[in-house]
Parts: C-alpha cells; structure tokens; sequence
C-alpha cells in the first residue's frame, strides 16, 4: 500500500510539475540554437539579442517575490497551472512576431509564464515528501527538467531542418497549454494546518536572515553567470574563438545539455548523503563555486585543454540550485518555503539577466570582422563575471575566516595556560578558577 501511495504522488503531483520545469528549461535555454536565424530573419545585432534572451531572465526575477507569496497563500497547483497559460500565449506570440519589440513583448510573456516553474515544483515536494527527502528529490525534479536543455540542442536542430523556428514555437504553444491543464486537473490539493508560529511567516523574515546573506550572493553570481553562457553566449564564443560550425556548435551544446542534466542528479544524492551526516551543503557551494571559477579562467587565458571539458563544468554550475535551495530549507521553515525559494531565485534570475545583457554590450564595443568577434571581447566580457565571483566568494568565506582566526586563538590562549600552569602551584591555579552554576535547562 505505501509503495502504491509512493507512485500515485510521483505520478499525480512529482511528474506534472517536472513537466513544467522542463518548458521552462527548454524556453530559457533555445534562443541559443535559435541565434542564427534569429539574427538573420530579423537582423538583430549583439545588444539587441542579448536584451531579447535576457528580458525572459529579467522579467522571471521580477515575478519571483510576488509568485513565491502566492504559492504560500493558493498553493503551487493553481498558481502554477495559471502561468502556464501565459506562457503558453507569449510561445504563440512569438511564433508570429516579426519586429524587435513583439518578440521582446512575447519573450517577456514567456519569461512570466514560467515564473513558478521550478519554485511550485520545489513547494509542490515539500508538501507532500518528508524533509530528510527533499534535497533528493529537487535533484530529481532538477533534473528531469533540464532535460529541456537537452531537447534544445540535437532535438530541437533536426525539428528545424523540417519546420521553421516559428512553427517550433507553435509547438511549444501547444504543449505548453495542455501542461497548464493536465497540472490544473491531475494535481490534487494539499492542507496542512500547522500550529501558529512564534514568528510571523513573512519576506522580510527571509530578508532580515543575515545567513540568507551571505550564501546569496555567492548562488546568484554563479548559478546565474551559467544561466547566462549556456543560454546564449556559448554559441558565439565557439563560433569566434575555437572557430567552430553550426553542426558542431549543436553536438557540444548537447553534450553540455546531458551534463547539465547529469549534474542536478549529482547534486541531489551529495546533498542528501551529506545532511544524512550532519555536514553544511554550504561546503559543497563553496566547491561548486571554486570549480567555476577555475573553468571560466580557462577559456578566458585560452589553457591548452580541451574546450568542452570547462563549457561542461559551466553547465553542471547550472543546476547548482539544488545545493542552494538545500542551503536555504535548512534555514526556513516549510511556510516560508515559497518566499524563501523565491527570494533566492529573484537573484539567480536577476544576475542571470544582468550578466547576459552586459556580455553582449561588452561585445559590442568589438566590431566584428565577417561576423566574428576578437578573442580580447569575450576575454574581457567573461573576465568581468570571473571578478565578481571572486568577491562573492571572499564574503561568503568571512565567517569562515573569523571562526578560524577564533579557533587559532583559542589555541594559542590554551598553549599560554598550559605553560602557566607548569609554573604554577597547584593553589594558584584552584584560586583563578570560577565556579558557575549550571542551567538545569541547558542543552550540553
């Protein structure tokens, strides 16, 4: 019987929203195969095809706060199954655009469309499974959906040499709209009633958390620099730096896409191993971040290796919001989980949007020589996002500094009073110790 209940919630709730993360990934990621003829059927330059992929980013971040409130209130199913819809009118808008400013307005509708795409499925799991299994399965979740990333490189490049990108994006219309309604009418409702909180369920309990923070700016700077490259900006940087050819920009973004996918499985399991044994996933961030950083500078000094092996830990970087949103459950409690979620997700998206727009207006102080930038762009361009990781990893290891000079301290304070007492008569060292009375409510 619980083996039947187990499968009736992944099927009835885990798996439609997985479906509308997996849209979701698949919306954010295609501007990158479609650049091309994007470029060509509208002739869109560098700043305007930033600003057109990254408006999805800007827009996602500025629905997050109001969506992660209404998920606490009316729960992911409706909120969800709603929003949808509107993705699902800027996909057909889209198709049917043919200036700058419809497609930026359809690409906006798309970006709100699935505002809660990932943070309802995030809700909708700890709603219904036990806290030792939620990092887990937002791995799962994570996962599943960014097979979407993978549907929008191979896939999604032999659907266009049949049908055009517009009749691509009429497919996706429609799938997204029978998403909304399969959401709406498969997933049940759930109600938990919980006793009143001593502290109000509010966003600027989130906000005034010093420990949100700190690991924020780190999460943001990474998680959204990777959004950013692999949903755009790798497939100019292959094409101008290693020289690359549309089919073989196609077969490396694919390989990036089962890494990605890959990558958030990693995660969930680390993540869940580690809690079983009482570590911080904040280790496990600060790793992440390292790796990141390493691989950007990389490609930025153009290092003898292989280019696909640091555009792959680019795109595992991607779904590093599973160690973050593990992070942040162990912080908030599960009415907060919607605001808190949201919260994070206001600055992955936010810096996602910031750091794409700004990559293509720092391209475009280069002019290209047949349609190539210099390598010295894309140099500069990523150099800036190397930087400000950097600084968002020396404020997330600060606490860490002080504990250690605090732990070194105590060593030294403990050598002294070792040597002291050496010296020492056994009274003077009686006459310096101070008895204090113990809490019978302590916990030791």
């Amino acid at each position: 019987m619980q083996i039947s209940r187990a499968w009736r919630v992944i099927a009835r709730v885990f798996l439609p929203f997985a479906a509308g993360y997996y849209l979701s990934y698949l919306f954010r990621t295609i501007n990158a195969l479609i650049a091309g003829h994007l470029s060509s059927d509208t002739g869109l330059g560098a700043v305007d095809l930033g600003l057109l992929t990254s408006v999805y980013f800007l827009v996602f971040a500025a629905a997050q706060i109001p969506v992660g409130i209404l998920l606490d209130r009316f729960g992911p199913r409706r909120v969800q199954s709603a929003l949808l819809l509107v993705a699902a009118a800027g996909a057909g808008l889209f198709a049917v655009s043919t200036g700058f400013l419809p497609l930026l307005i359809a690409r906006a509708m798309i970006g709100l469309g699935v505002a809660a795409a990932l943070t309802s499925g995030l809700k909708s799991i700890v709603l219904w499974y036990p806290g030792e299994r939620v990092a887990l399965l937002n791995g799962y979740m994570i996962m599943l959906g960014s097979l979407g990333a993978v549907t929008a490189t191979a896939p999604a490049e032999y659907l266009l040499t049949w049908i055009g990108w517009r009749q691509l994006f009429e497919i996706l219309a429609a799938a997204t709209s029978v998403t909304a309604v399969l959401v709406y009418v498969v997933v049940p409702e759930r109600v938990i009633i919980r006793p009143p909180a001593s502290v109000p369920a509010t966003l600027s309990s989130v906000f005034r958390d010093r420990r949100f923070w700190r690991i924020a700016p780190l999460s943001a700077t990474c998680v959204g620099s990777a959004w950013s490259l692999q949903g755009l900006w790798v497939s100019p940087w292959l094409m101008d730096v290693e020289g690359f050819d549309h089919t073989a920009v196609v077969g490396r973004l694919f390989i990036m896409s089962i890494v990605l996918s890959c990558g958030a499985w990693l995660f969930g399991m680390t993540v869940h191993y580690i809690k079983r044994r009482s570590i911080g996933a904040e280790t496990i961030l600060a790793i992440i971040a390292m790796l990141f950083i390493a691989a950007e500078s990389v490609l930025i000094l153009r290092a003898p290796l292989p280019s696909i092996l640091p555009w792959s830990i680019v795109a595992i970087v991607g779904t590093a919001t599973v160690v973050s949103f593990a992070v942040i459950a162990d912080y908030f409690p599960p009415e907060l989980a919607g605001r808190a979620n949201a919260a994070l997700n206001v600055l992955h998206f936010g810096w996602a949007f910031l750091a794409q727009y700004a990559t293509g207006l720092v391209l475009e102080q280069w002019s290209a020589n047949d349609g190539h930038r210099p390598v010295q762009a894309y140099q500069v361009a990523f150099g800036l996002n190397v930087a400000l990781q950097i600084a968002a990893s020396i404020w997330f290891a600060l606490p860490w500094r002080r504990s250690i000079a605090s732990w070194m301290s105590s060593i030294l304070d403990f050598k002294q009073a070792d040597v002291s007492y050496a010296v020492e008569s056994v009274g003077s060292c009686e006459d310096s110790l101070i008895f204090v009375p113990a809490d019978d409510d302590a916990t030791w």
